[in-house]
């Protein structure tokens, strides 16, 4: 086999890795762009040590264990991702104020399509989408780095006790006491399935209930629009650290803080194991739409329980593959004539 065989048929095989590689990344670092960056990095110091393997393990297994290395190398600086939630206390409108905080601050969304291989269990496939959700994630992001590494992969990855203790370099009993450790730890948060009402695939039900929310958000008829929340449903907008909670307060930012998103128009996307939607506010200049945010949507009992915006055009839409323009519908262009 020539070198050029032997090069291409590494890089074929360590690519077949990346999607499942970034969902252990994202889960363990909290952010999208930085579990993309760690699993690169994963696969240049695979390609360029190759050489080393010696094939004890699996060579999926030897490239957890490097990806393990890079990210508990970038949670050293103890940066804890999180949603605005669990840095403030929810802000009456009154009081409301768009302040920002840097984007190392913030919880990350992740396309579905980067992160969740495709699988043919169906139960694999939920748990697996249930363990990238906001709140779920939010809750990780509270365990020390190894407690983490642990329960992504004895809990979600499906991994034994010996295996991960080979990959961690440390006994089965110490694997175990930290699995202990952080299942009591997101016990305490009882926060991890608080958006497991979701069906996957969406039932029915929930398929109306997001049309319903595209014809009054697009619409912005804050009546319907309210009609579709929980009496405690939550809003949240990264960057800033504002958050809301229940009916008024949200309608009352929608048109006021919030009117410019009046006549948005919404695509759907498929984020955090969740339904959700790219945001696309009006453009005067164009007169078509201009990217504003990716919206993630919690349902439970029929309701919108939470949604949460994260503003930031220049990345989002990218990494989610979105058109940064959008043309006007035809009779926009006819009541504009």
């Amino acid at each position: 086999m020539s070198d050029s065989t032997a090069t291409t048929d590494l890089d074929s095989a360590l690519e077949k890795h990346r999607v499942e590689l970034t969902g252990y990344c994202y889960r363990m670092l909290g952010s999208s762009f930085e579990a993309e960056d760690a699993v690169q990095d994963t696969l240049v110091r695979a390609w360029r040590s190759y050489d080393k393997f010696e094939g004890r393990s699996s060579l999926r297994s030897w490239l957890y264990r490097i990806a393990t290395n890079v990210c508990l190398d970038m949670l050293t600086a103890g940066n804890k991702r999180a949603r605005p939630m669990d840095l403030t206390e929810s802000t009456p409108l009154a009081q409301a104020a768009l302040s920002p905080r840097p984007d190392n601050t913030w919880l990350e969304p992740m396309p579905d399509a980067r992160m969740l291989p495709t699988v043919d269990d169906p139960a694999e496939a939920a748990v697996a989408k249930e363990s990238v959700r906001l709140a779920f994630m939010a809750a990780l992001q509270q365990l020390p780095p190894k407690q983490r590494a642990v329960l992504i992969l004895r809990e979600v990855l499906a991994w034994r006790a010996s295996e991960v203790a080979e990959l961690l370099g440390t006994t089965v009993a110490s694997v175990n006491s930290a699995l202990q450790r952080a299942r009591a730890t997101l016990a305490e948060r009882d926060e991890s399935g608080s958006d497991a009402a979701v069906s996957d695939p969406l039932d029915e039900e929930q398929q109306r209930l997001l049309e319903r929310y595209v014809k009054a958000f697009e619409g912005y008829d804050m009546t319907a629009l309210t009609a579709l929340l929980h009496e405690d449903a939550v809003m949240t907008m990264p960057p800033f650290d504002l958050w809301l909670t229940g009916h008024a307060d949200i309608a009352g930012f929608m048109t006021t803080l919030g009117a410019s998103c009046a006549g948005s128009r919404l695509l759907p996307v498929e984020v955090n194991g969740l339904p959700g939607f790219a945001q696309y506010k009006p453009d005067p200049e164009t007169g078509g739409f201009t990217p504003w945010a990716v919206q993630v949507l919690e349902i439970s009992a029929g309701r919108l329980t939470g949604f949460h915006f994260f503003l930031d055009t220049k990345r989002w839409f990218p990494l989610f593959g979105l058109p940064l323009h959008l043309e006007p519908e035809a009779d926009e262009i006819e009541e504009g004539v």
